[in-house]
């Protein structure tokens, strides 16, 4: 084993085991004395993508043209069709040259730190984070420093802190906004200001709007930074189609960037994919436009999820709601002194709810646990109250 380990990329061999195939096990052993399983760990939607969709992804994928390579920041439609989108939600004019299209919201983060960072600069997380954001910095050579968000504040980043973590070696602040795994909601006035502070620091601020989709229908842009004059010379913005569109096995994503920036992502994508999958993007480049009503009735059933946590929690005092936003909630266990791992395994193993530890997200986390509500249906979730 010493022999094989001084083989491999050490970086790899550090990087812990991915979390989600660990917890699925846990689940594995439930054996349902209190009922289904509960399945609250991993980010999936827990309804089936559109018809109209499906049939418009089976479509491109029987269509030989699509079989072929295409254009690396990728399919025309798309780009047009989301860049327009992109325009109507924030308020502003986004051109199909700063869009670049990935294999999910994944890719699109390790594409953009690839195109602004170098080996030995640092990048700023929050803490908690989400783990595939760590573990690709890791893989990138990266430095990586923090910013703790606490409970007392909603687990919202203080942008002085931010302006005390940057250092001259500082190529990016990262956010991840609506956040996983709080659910925390970062307001655009906040956003608004620690955009300033990347903007004064000439650092990249990379946001990841993954889950913007689910925001409450009344919520408005989820911020103003895309109006800004310069924008171009400090933002670059993630996002994904997976989650909206119920599509995560066909990856698909995108970045927002300066053409000269999406210039750039093309070399990376070149080297890396040379091509999102095409028929998906053939795809949803028809749905953005033509599913807007079904995606806004997906939107509304998440705030009924949504409202049906929080009122599951409220019968349940010993339990404590930290932050709860358009997909998951974050929530202080009961047990002192007792790990978030340990609980989340038990929780998996006897009682049949599956939730991610939160230790899994940073340093300190040992008292949270990840839930992701949206996965449930409204009844599913108020069987919470009985079993915790």
């Amino acid at each position: 084993m010493t022999f094989v380990r001084k083989r491999l990329n050490r970086v790899v061999s550090d990087l812990s085991t991915p979390p989600i195939p660990e917890v699925q096990g846990w689940s594995s052993a439930y054996g349902g004395t209190y009922g289904p399983l509960i399945q609250m760990s991993q980010a999936v939607p827990g309804y089936a993508p559109h018809p109209d969709l499906l049939r418009w992804t089976a479509e491109a994928a029987l269509d030989t043209e699509a079989a072929g390579y295409g254009l690396i920041e990728g399919e025309p439609e798309l780009l047009s069709a989301y860049s327009a989108h992109a325009s109507a939600l924030y308020g502003c004019g986004i051109k199909p040259e700063e869009v670049q299209i990935t294999a999910g919201c994944n890719q699109a983060f390790y594409v953009a730190l690839m195109t602004i960072a170098s080996r030995g600069n640092e990048v700023v997380l929050t803490n908690p984070n989400f783990f595939n954001h760590e573990a690709t910095l890791r893989l990138l050579g990266l430095r990586v420093r923090y910013v703790d968000c606490v409970a007392e504040n909603g687990f919202l980043p203080n942008p002085a802190d931010i302006a005390e973590v940057i250092g001259s070696r500082t190529a990016a602040i990262v956010l991840c906004s609506p956040n996983n795994p709080t659910g925390a909601i970062y307001p655009p006035e906040l956003l608004r200001e620690i955009y300033q502070v990347c903007a004064d620091n000439r650092t990249w601020l990379v946001v990841d709007e993954t889950y913007r989709d689910f925001l409450a229908p009344n919520a408005g842009a989820p911020h103003g930074l895309l109006s800004e004059p310069d924008w171009h010379q400090t933002l670059i913005q993630l996002y994904s189609f997976s989650k909206s569109f119920c599509i995560p096995g066909h990856r698909a994503g995108a970045l927002i960037a300066a053409p000269g920036i999406v210039t750039e992502t093309v070399k990376v994508m070149d080297n890396l994919q040379i091509c999102a999958p095409r028929p998906a993007q053939l795809a949803v480049a028809k749905a953005l436009p033509a599913l807007a009503d079904w995606r806004a009735a997906n939107t509304a059933e998440m705030q009924r999820r949504s409202d049906a946590f929080r009122d599951a929690l409220e019968h349940l005092p010993r339990w404590k709601l930290r932050a709860i936003g358009a997909y998951f909630a974050y929530v202080e266990h009961p047990y002192a002194g007792v790990s978030s791992r340990e609980v989340a395994k038990e929780l998996a193993e006897v009682k049949g709810i599956v939730t991610l530890p939160g230790t899994y997200f940073g340093t300190g986390q040992e008292g949270y646990l990840r839930f992701a509500f949206a996965n449930a249906d409204v009844e599913t979730i108020g069987f919470l109250r009985e079993r915790l």
